[in-house]
């Protein structure tokens, strides 16, 4: 009976919010569909971009390419997955270099350039020629970029809650080194990713669906190599906060949706900011409609009570919406 009794205590005492152990490369967490591995050589060193590549049962000869978030992974797609494909679309979802379940280099330069080349030269191994291409959070910078260096190719940019639509830096975001960004990094914790995506993506609201995405996230930074896991972490927060897409939209040649939960108030660095300047960062119902302004063609629709993931929280809306817009074009 003592023993019984022990072991309850224990089990009671257990963090609020345990974390699994997953590897670097995201190894022992399940993606919704199988996952390839695009064998490239970038920087003088082979890498390797993880990626999904999902065919509808009846296609309607359209392809979209997904983009991912800094704090996301191409699974973070999986319902969005499935309603295109459902439609008959074709999807790329592709985990970029230095996130997930790709390469982790010690030694890269990061750009959204370089990182655009690296899509390109899957699409080009997948023999894809032109594509819809859907970006989210930090993936909606990589979007923009790409979209800028091939209009020729892109049918039709969507940008679902963007960051990147300030310039923080300019806006009194101090600058951060990398070795700072790393050694920040390293305390990251599933409680702590938790808290801010609560608190940042969700206006304190919360959904037990959620927690999925957490635990993969903070399972790379809990299991062993969370060392390059946060280097690599650091790496993309510079390359975030130092090369702006901001004063580039008017140069955007294609047609361009941006979905907007406006309960979003996501700034990267927010917290570093003199306090008098915080309010005015994040400002998506402020921000998004001043960029949309910007954009020679696009189209903006907001969903005033969703935050930073409207696609997660409320994906029927979310859907929904996104197909309308699709087969106006």
């Amino acid at each position: 009976m003592p023993r019984l009794l022990c072991t309850i205590v224990f089990l009671f005492s257990l963090p609020a919010f345990a974390a699994d152990n997953f590897g670097p490369r995201l190894e022992g967490f399940d993606y919704p569909f199988p996952i390839e591995q695009f064998q490239m050589e970038s920087q003088g060193q082979q890498l390797e971009m993880a990626y999904m590549d999902i065919q509808p049962e009846t296609p309607n000869g359209q392809t979209v390419l997904l983009m991912h978030g800094k704090n996301f992974c191409a699974a973070t797609w999986e319902g969005t997955i499935h309603f295109l494909t459902d439609n008959g679309y074709r999807v790329i979802a592709a985990d970029q270099i230095g996130f997930c379940k790709s390469s982790k280099p010690e030694h890269y330069q990061f750009s959204f350039h370089q990182l655009s080349s690296n899509t390109s030269a899957l699409l080009e191994h997948l023999a894809i020629e032109s594509y819809i291409i859907m970006g989210h959070s930090m993936g909606g910078m990589l979007a923009t970029r790409h979209a800028l260096l091939n209009p020729e190719k892109v049918e039709q940019l969507v940008m679902v809650n963007p960051i990147g639509l300030e310039d923080w830096l300019a806006k009194g975001v101090p600058y951060r080194t990398i070795d700072d960004w790393y050694q920040n990094e390293l305390k990251t914790n599933a409680d702590s990713i938790r808290q801010y995506q609560q608190n940042t993506y969700y206006a304190g609201s919360w959904e037990p669906g959620y927690d999925r995405w957490v635990k993969m996230q903070a399972g790379m930074f809990n299991g062993s190599g969370k060392e390059i896991v946060a280097w690599n972490s650091a790496l993309t927060y510079d390359m975030v906060i130092t090369q702006p897409v901001f004063y580039e939209f008017e140069n955007l040649q294609v047609p361009t949706l941006l979905l907007i939960g406006e309960k979003d108030n996501t700034a990267v660095g927010k917290n570093m900011a003199p306090e008098d300047k915080r309010a005015e960062l994040g400002n998506y119902p402020k921000i998004s409609l001043e960029v949309a302004d910007r954009i020679p063609d696009a189209t903006l629709v907001t969903f005033e009570d969703l935050g930073h993931s409207p696609q997660i929280q409320d994906p029927e809306r979310f859907h929904q919406t996104l197909i309308e817009h699709l087969l106006k074009r």
